[in-house]
């Protein structure tokens, strides 16, 4: 079950939203239902489901119903029409008390202008959510100052918002939003009044939070590099219609229209895609305990100039049909040689020096050393650089048998 589930959600901004529901349904664009009636479509048949502990971006320009859409999930916008769930329970049904109760112990949110109390100390900002649910003031500030450590601001306590930088005025906001423990977070275009600098700052921090947290996350943003970079998964809206979601190397390599394609043409694929994605598995392998006999008899039988050794699921290296002609020893393990590794979910990027230094193979492992693959080098030609690349000398340094 997800953690949140929006299933069929429309939103018409005017004095009559139900009397034009089914014309917009029938497909009634936005601009026709505001030149006839003057009533506004803020979203049109929105469904999504997103799961616990993951960071969800919903992305699109300005007007495209991102901000409308992540009020829908607390309920400071209703819908026109559909239904909004959490952990399977209809929102949209709750009464005012238990809707005050939901946004007081399950989901906090983060806001692009802060919203801090310019009245209170740094402290007690953050301290207010914890006293709205009951806490008492003094565990209420050891929660808060404990908070303040966590994002970088000990010692700023006593200080109010106005002496604090933008930068440190959000992290003020989202130490008060991570404070009340909810299980959801909302971030509306949450680092988007920062400059560039500290914006990658904040980004590092809500990652660096998110390992620690698994608090389901969903953040608002216009630019597609902070989508890419942050999200689990990502929605792009326009027009308040849903246009394509998915993870982020699917919405990079396989956009679903032109609006989408225009998005993503001019980002740096190198920072977003990752080593697993120019995996070269290899067709079979040999383990340390093959016989130098047997192993250059079945690479000479078929044609193999590489070899893959494996001691059970790791990687010990490689040998080649010429050293093995060589070799006096009985087995593989005193012929193999060692080749450096990266893991899986490095991106292109950190690989691009070593490849231009280096013309070894590079092998690819998980978070535990178990061996995947090796580098494709012409795959990360082909998904990186421009279509007329030439990939000839690729396949070279590629040991994938």
């Amino acid at each position: 079950m997800a953690k949140i589930d929006i299933s069929g959600i429309y939103k018409i901004f005017g004095p009559n939203p139900k009397r034009h529901l089914q014309a917009v349904k029938k497909g009634l664009s936005k601009d026709d239902l505001l030149a006839d009636s003057g009533h506004t479509l803020g979203l049109q048949d929105v469904n999504l489901s997103i799961e616990e502990g993951e960071l969800f971006v919903i992305m699109g320009l300005s007007g495209s119903g991102k901000s409308t859409l992540i009020r829908h999930i607390n309920r400071l916008i209703d819908p026109t029409s559909g239904s909004i769930r959490i952990d399977g329970e209809n929102v949209l049904n709750l009464r005012q008390d238990e809707l005050i109760q939901l946004r007081r112990h399950k989901m906090s949110m983060v806001f692009q202008r802060f919203a801090l109390f310019p009245h209170k100390t740094v402290l007690d900002n953050v301290a207010y959510g914890l006293t709205i649910q009951g806490i008492d003031k003094k565990n209420a500030r050891v929660i808060a100052n404990d908070w303040l450590e966590q994002v970088g601001l000990q010692g700023f306590g006593d200080q109010h918002p106005h002496e604090l930088s933008g930068g440190m005025q959000q992290r003020v906001g989202l130490a008060r939003a991570l404070a009340t423990n909810p299980d959801i977070l909302l971030m509306d275009e949450a680092f988007s009044a920062l400059d560039p600098l500290i914006r990658k700052e904040m980004q590092d921090l809500l990652m660096k939070l998110q390992q620690q947290l698994h608090k389901t996350i969903v953040f608002i943003t216009h630019d597609l590099d902070e989508a890419l970079r942050l999200g689990n998964r990502i929605a792009i809206l326009k027009d308040g219609a849903l246009v394509q979601q998915g993870d982020p190397q699917d919405i990079l390599l396989s956009p679903q229209n032109d609006y989408v394609a225009d998005f993503v043409k001019d980002v740096n694929r190198g920072k977003v895609l990752k080593a697993h994605h120019v995996l070269a598995k290899p067709v079979s392998t040999l383990n340390t305990d093959t016989t130098v006999t047997k192993a250059r008899d079945w690479m000479m039988r078929h044609g193999f100039d590489y070899a893959t050794v494996l001691e059970g699921n790791y990687l010990k290296g490689i040998v080649t049909l010429s050293n093995l002609h060589a070799a006096t020893q009985e087995t593989l393990r005193e012929s193999v040689s060692p080749v450096s590794s990266v893991l899986e979910s490095a991106d292109l990027e950190s690989l691009m020096p070593r490849m231009i230094r280096d013309t070894a193979p590079i092998a690819v492992t998980t978070d535990t050393g178990e061996f995947v693959g090796w580098v494709s080098r012409s795959k990360v030609i082909r998904l990186i650089s421009p279509a007329q690349a030439v990939d000839r000398e690729a396949s070279l340094t590629e040991p994938v048998e």
